[in-house]
């Protein structure tokens, strides 16, 4: 008796299980590390700032040792993850989270609180890369879009909620209770560690990240990610400066709509890359979130930054979604450390360094001529954008698989 299955049915059950045990006890430690240290991103340089004594940017010492730090670490994990196991490493890095800020009120003096923001900042580091290849692992890489995409959500709540609720927090019940939540939430999520692969994750024969970087499959969708995350880091920073006080619900609205779009966007990029290749999506993402910053460039029009920030959001959550499954897929299970810090690290440098640039330059052209050339400066990422595409096809005419390329391209 034939079977009444159909073939898209069957092609639905051949479909390996995306979320499994070890995925679930993941999503624990990615809520643990985020809502922690979302929960403390305003709260810390608010503190430092009350803090009585000399100098008037105390906020920016703190939040520049906090992403120093950040950056430090996230070069730093992938040789520790090669010796002692990606599980190891997130559990110290959830520990030196945590840990720090239930002693952060202890003294008042700026030396203890910018320490406490540099062991913060190396803990959240290693969450961040050995979390990130671990997750990677977890994935079958007929899913890994979707999988990488799911994560990407689930990280994402708690930040949404973490930044207004921290702030609320220390206001209602001062800054040692707050950052006894934040301490506790890391600490707690480490029971859930050890149901994690451990040092089997990382088997293999390491890819230097240096080595990683110079590669061009893995060194040019670096690139392209750190020019769009040049545009969020001067969405987050300069939005409220750049809008008149007048128009500060529009202000509310866009730094709402771009993470949500770019939520909601890197759902679908995932999905669609997992049935149609990830390597054409880096391209539109590129010119969609450009075209955003050019949209919120009309800062005397609230509509417009509003809808400006939303398109920016669903451009720069496909370029998340298209670049990190790219790398994933080019490098064997061993080089997974290597591309999660990789990423990373081209997340914040391009949000610091924009921050910073974007300051200088709209000091002498003004906000709106320095949207424009933040526009023109992502444009050109096109370029090694478009040879990551044309190196991809001529593997595909090899291969017939774009997504075996090796890190040696």
């Amino acid at each position: 008796m034939a079977s009444s299955v159909g073939p898209e049915h069957r092609a639905a059950e051949a479909r390996p299980r995306l979320v499994t045990r070890p995925l679930l006890l993941r999503f624990v430690t990615v809520v643990g590390s985020s809502a922690s240290f979302y929960l403390l991103l305003s709260v810390v340089p608010a503190y430092a700032q009350s803090v009585p004594g000399r100098g008037s940017d105390k906020a920016g010492l703190v939040t520049g040792a906090l992403m120093l730090a950040t950056v430090a670490g996230e070069l730093m994990a992938p040789w520790l993850a090669a010796r002692c196991g990606y599980r190891v490493v997130l559990g110290a890095g959830l520990l030196l989270l945590g840990a720090p800020a239930l002693a952060l009120t202890a003294s008042p003096s700026m030396g203890w609180i910018v320490a406490v923001c540099l062991v913060r900042g190396l803990g959240f580091a290693f969450t961040l890369v050995a979390g990130g290849a671990l997750t990677a692992s977890l994935i079958p890489p007929e899913r890994r879009g979707e999988g990488l995409a799911l994560i990407g959500v689930v990280a994402g709540v708690p930040s949404l909620v973490g930044l207004p609720l921290g702030a609320w927090l220390a206001l209602h019940t001062g800054y040692g209770p707050v950052c006894a939540v934040a301490a506790l939430i890391a600490l707690v999520s480490i029971a859930a560690v050890p149901g994690l692969p451990g040092r089997e994750a990382a088997s293999g024969p390491p890819l230097g990240i240096f080595a990683g970087a110079r590669s061009g499959t893995l060194g040019r969708p670096t690139a392209v990610f750190a020019v769009t995350a040049v545009g969020a880091g001067i969405v987050v920073t300069f939005l409220p400066l750049a809008v008149a006080p007048g128009h500060s619900g529009a202000v509310t609205a866009a730094l709402f709509v771009q993470p949500a779009a770019a939520t909601a966007s890197r759902w679908f990029a995932g999905r669609r890359a997992d049935r149609r290749g990830a390597v054409g999506l880096v391209v539109p993402g590129l010119v969609v979130s450009a075209v955003g910053i050019l949209v919120v460039s009309l800062t005397g029009v609230p509509a417009a930054v509003v809808v400006g920030a939303a398109v920016f959001g669903a451009g720069f959550g496909i370029t998340q979604s298209a670049t990190i499954t790219l790398m994933y897929s080019r490098v064997p299970a061993s080089g997974y450390g290597t591309v999660s810090a990789l990423w990373n690290v081209a997340y914040d440098a391009g949000m610091g360094i924009g921050a910073v640039g974007f300051g200088a330059v709209a000091g002498l052209t003004g906000y709106p001529w320095a949207f424009v050339l933040t526009a023109l400066l992502m444009l050109t990422a096109l370029v090694p954008a478009r040879w990551d595409q044309t190196a991809a096809c001529k593997q595909r005419a090899t291969t017939g698989d774009d997504r075996a390329m090796t890190t040696e391209g």
